[in-house]
């Protein structure tokens, strides 16, 4: 593999890096090599992942190295036996790794690399890169929750989370699980030290050897270089506990990080319910009950079902019944001033509400132990599946130890005043499917209170990691821009930035701001129009325009459902929808998860077959379309954002967010405003869904902004700063048509058409969390990100003058080629000249069928792709008035079409042919002749060689006589001559 040294570190890439990659890596080298943290920004295609993993893991070996070659300067007194070698080596890697003078807390030992990611599907796809570097041999582990690495046969079925793992831990403590007895025997086996094995190949190591995925992890885990994990993991104080992640001396790794401030805020926030507080009562009442029977049947200390050790008291559960009942009666005294929105407190509130049932700083641990107990005993003694299993005293117990996390210090209890809010709201009652008339309607004496305990400051569950003793964070992600904001968000120092370009050319991007539809209403979602029937009609035809001017895959993005399902209904009615849907077929994202595979299968489905003219993916902002599926090539050719995505206005905790970011501004006049974040939070949602397209260096795609609020430059400069510089304003319908029209035209005839992917690569975009860890689409998407690297790479390399990758026809191509053999390809002529005057055609594009009405089997009929009639400058030359020249330049332009498709065919079997003929060697001089002769126009050089490589007597001659049809046209005289010559000799 090549190496490229970059801040003194020699670094082992799958390919030569492009500029950007360089830049990438030198700033994550920056950042380990000066213990600093970094925000790094960098578009979606540009090998993001691969350059992290490859820098990260480049300098941990270094570093590893350093510390060897220390250990050997101390242990080698005499200079005789290499001690002063060993003294300049470990100078040397010093300067390579940053630590010149290294704090004694990193010397002892080497740094730990944790990658973390949002989902499993993305830490699997980050992985599968790791197999294709040079480092795939480090020792690696995944961490995944028993959802995804349970095999136990009872424990696996089990749906509640919770429940799964207290009956876990029963038959570990018990001893009572097959897989967890095996761990320690079989932790050595060769595959789980040499491999590089994702949450898939742990599940079969596991299956295969008998012993616990789960377990097996978190023995890997304590000797690996580099640990793959959720962000939950690290972000969750309680998630860390019990996964033994120990951050001392950890380089983190947080990729995808776009979501990092949202999941920072989620992790430290949790709400209960009266009725979840009334169901604690029941549930230890319950145990109170099996309790009292255990005794009456002298059988005090063991529970006949499952041999289940009490670790609890008659006692204890008197005094937690009682603490439960105070609770409820402090939340019933709580009195709603705004019933509508709800009350807000300060953070600190909560520990008064606690208070009140003698709940304190110190005694919340004692509470959470004897409750996780009652817990254990309630999971591994319910026989039932309707029986109760403690699920809401585990949230109660989560809730103690969210809100009394590290509350003994002072300065953090503080903290925690500042960050959260207690919010108080009415407790919906549950609807009834059925109203039943005969039933005794009951009057509640107090109603129920929802308790929300938020918090607002991403920044505090970051400054918790960071207390951790890690060595350095990286954050990075294609959609992270203005990083100032994000970065001041965070409030953890960051000392190192980066905002990389893309690696893709202007000539393959078509950005602009559509400010209304083809019938001149305006577009725009905004709360006051969105319902307007003019708007929603207006928006209509101008997704009916589009799905007429871009070819296969057309994405559209909503604000949010209810907008999506109130335009699908109003076009529904108009009937719109119908003729959209007669243009490309129309799939609409679902709200659940279970129909969503199969909605993006037939999605996929549709986009490769030849028939069809594409379609149309409609989806949400922020929803799972919008989230890490990818969109490459013919699969989303266009991006239409229809709205500005802002979080609901109304919603509470939104509320409160910006309420909470005006009392930080009234501090710090440079913290962000709750009307900037506000905005904020739509710009990314938009960076995300426009991210779904242009995947990697060679695809193209067009992104429209279809809402005159687009236009506003505070948006502007919030979008990706790749793709500030090619925004367009589009003043009207037309002008977005013809640069549209320009755009395809240009990209589909001078950019790589890569081959439609087949059936089953065409689950590759479904992530793996769609199913039970979706083995299969984990499949589908590395082999369809081999075979797409794989079609680049020959793209990059071919030298041969004829473009072996075909468009959409390629699959017709085929089907032909399969029935001609090789010479009689090479016998192909050209077709006569067709009369094109007699032909109607459809608007700007139309397809025509040659074969129509001649009496050639069906199976050699083909579809012929026609070029436009408008031509661009670039393709068609000067414009021409007269109808009639019009007709003639169309005419000799379809027919240098068909041509060009045989040539392709031709060229591709006849490669093939040589290919099949020439040693390696030989194959070699073949290449460079061929591009000498594009250079020199050397002819007789050329057939001197084509003599050498083929020779009569070898029967060969036919290859030679292959090579005409991609001559030079005043050369193909001379050819033949030479041809005429050589076989009068071989006769």
């Amino acid at each position: 593999m090549p190496e490229v040294t970059i801040n003194n570190v020699i670094i082992n890439f799958p390919f030569k890096p492009y500029s950007v990659q360089e830049d990438y890596m030198a700033k994550v080298i920056e950042c380990l090599q000066d213990s600093k943290n970094g925000v790094l920004e960098s578009p979606t295609g540009t090998g993001k992942t691969l350059c992290l993993l490859c820098s990260s893991l480049s300098w941990l070996l270094t570093k590893k190295a350093q510390l060897q070659a220390q250990s050997l300067v101390g242990a080698i007194e005499k200079p005789n036996f290499g001690g002063h070698f060993f003294n300049k080596l470990s100078k040397e890697l010093k300067g390579a790794t940053g630590d010149t003078e290294p704090s004694s807390s990193f010397i002892s030992a080497a740094p730990k690399i944790i990658y973390a990611s949002r989902t499993h599907s993305q830490l699997s796809q980050a992985m599968q890169e790791l197999k294709r570097t040079a480092y795939k041999h480090v020792s690696t582990a995944v961490l995944g929750s028993r959802d995804q690495l349970c095999i136990h046969p009872d424990v696996s079925k089990e749906i509640n989370s919770s429940n799964k793992i207290h009956m876990c831990h029963s038959k570990v403590k018990s001893r009572t699980c097959l897989y967890y007895n095996n761990v320690e025997t079989r932790k050595e086996e060769p595959l789980f030290k040499q491999e590089v094995l994702d949450i898939e190949d742990l599940v079969k190591a596991g299956q295969k050897y008998r012993c616990c995925p789960y377990f097996l992890s978190r023995e890997l885990k304590q000797n690996a270089d580099i640990t793959f994990m959720p962000y939950n993991y690290l972000l969750d104080p309680k998630a860390r506990r019990s996964q033994g992640i120990d951050l001392q001396n950890s380089i983190i790794l947080l990729d995808e990080a776009h979501n990092i401030e949202k999941m920072c805020e989620e992790a430290a926030s949790l709400q209960i319910c009266s009725t979840e507080v009334a169901m604690c009562i029941d549930e230890i009442t319950a145990v109170m009950e099996d309790l009292a029977n255990s005794i009456q049947e002298n059988d005090f200390t063991v529970e006949n079902s499952g041999n289940v050790q009490k670790d609890f008291t008659a006692d204890d559960l008197c005094i937690l019944k009682a603490m439960f009942l105070e609770l409820e009666n402090a939340i019933d005294d709580i009195k709603i001033v705004k019933r509508d929105e709800g009350d807000t407190y300060p953070g600190s509130y909560i520990f008064e509400l606690f208070g009140k049932a003698q709940i304190t700083h110190g005694k919340e641990i004692l509470v959470t132990e004897k409750l996780d107990k009652i817990v254990l005993y309630l999971t591994t003694t319910s026989t039932s599946p309707f029986a109760r299993k403690g699920n809401a005293l585990q949230k109660f117990s989560d809730l103690l130890r969210i809100a009394f996390n590290n509350s003994n210090n002072m300065r953090h209890r503080e903290k925690l005043k500042q960050c959260y809010k207690v919010y108080i709201q009415v407790e919906e009652p549950k609807k009834s499917h059925k109203n039943d008339v005969w039933e005794t309607k009951k009057t509640l004496k107090n109603e129920g209170k929802v308790i929300s305990y938020w918090c607002f400051s991403p920044g505090f569950s970051m400054q918790q990691l960071f207390e951790q003793g890690v060595r350095s964070i990286v954050l990075t992600s294609g959609t992270l821009s203005p990083l100032k904001p994000f970065i001041s968000e965070l409030q953890i120092p960051i000392d190192v930035q980066l905002e990389n370009p893309h690696i893709i050319k202007g000539d393959q991007v078509c950005v602009g701001v559509l400010s209304q539809g083809p019938d001149g209403h305006a577009l725009n979602s905004s709360y006051n129009t969105r319902n307007d029937p003019k708007y929603i009609a207006s928006l209509g035809r101008t997704i009916f325009n589009f799905s007429c001017l871009v070819p296969h895959g057309l994405l559209v993005f909503f604000p949010s459902y209810p907008i999506m399902k109130k335009c699908r209904e109003e076009w529904q009615i108009a009937g719109l929808w119908t003729k959209i849907a007669e243009r490309k077929a129309i799939y609409v994202e679902p709200q659940h998860k279970d129909s969503f595979k199969n909605v993006m299968i037939e999605y996929c489905e549709k986009i490769k077959d030849p028939s069809c003219k594409g379609a149309i993916f409609m989806a949400v902002c922020r929803g799972k379309v919008s989230e890490g599926l990818d969109f490459a090539n013919a699969n989303g050719r266009a991006v239409l954002i229809t709205g500005l995505p802002f979080p609901p206005l109304k919603d509470p905790r939104v509320i409160l967010k910006q309420r909470y970011l005006e009392e930080m501004r009234s501090t710090d006049k440079e913290a962000l405003s709750g009307q900037q974040w506000y905005q904020l939070e739509a710009s990314r949602a938009v960076n995300q869904a426009i991210g779904r397209i242009i995947r990697h260096k060679n695809d193209y795609g067009a992104i429209i902004l279809c809402d005159c609020r687009f236009d506003n430059s505070n948006f502007k400069k919030h979008l990706s700063a790749w793709l500030r510089p090619y925004i367009k304003q589009f003043t009207n319908f037309g002008m977005i048509t013809k640069n549209l029209r320009d755009f395809f035209k240009y990209a589909e005839y001078t950019l790589p058409q890569p081959a439609m992917l087949s059936m089953n690569q065409s689950s590759a975009l479904l992530p793996a969390s769609t199913a039970t860890f979706d083995t299969t689409a984990t499949r589908v998407a590395r082999s369809s990100s081999k075979q797409k690297s794989e079609v680049i790479q020959k793209t990059e390399e071919d030298t041969f003058d004829i473009d072996l990758y075909s468009n959409k026809n390629e699959q017709n191509s085929k089907v032909e080629n399969k029935k001609k053999n090789f010479s009689e390809l090479l016998a192909t002529e050209s077709k006569p000249v067709i009369n094109f005057s007699v032909c109607k055609l459809k608007q700007n594009y139309s397809t025509c069928e040659l074969t129509k009405g001649t009496s050639e089997p069906l199976a050699k009929k083909r579809k012929i792709k026609l070029l436009p009639v408008e031509l661009n400058a670039h393709l068609s030359g000067p414009s021409t008035s007269s109808c009639a020249d019009t007709t003639e330049n169309a005419s000799k332009m379809i027919e240098e079409a068909a041509n060009e498709t045989d040539k392709k065919i031709l060229g591709k079997t006849y490669l093939k042919e040589v290919k099949r003929s020439l040693s390696e060697d030989n194959y070699k001089i073949f290449a460079k002749m061929i591009q000498e002769y594009t250079k020199t126009s050397n002819l007789d050089k050329l057939l001197k060689t084509l003599q050498d490589l083929f020779p009569p007597k070898e029967g060969l001659l036919h290859l030679f006589i292959g090579f005409k049809h991609f001559l030079k046209k005043h050369h193909i005289s001379a050819f033949e001559t030479h041809v005429t010559h050589l076989s009068n000799i071989k006769s």
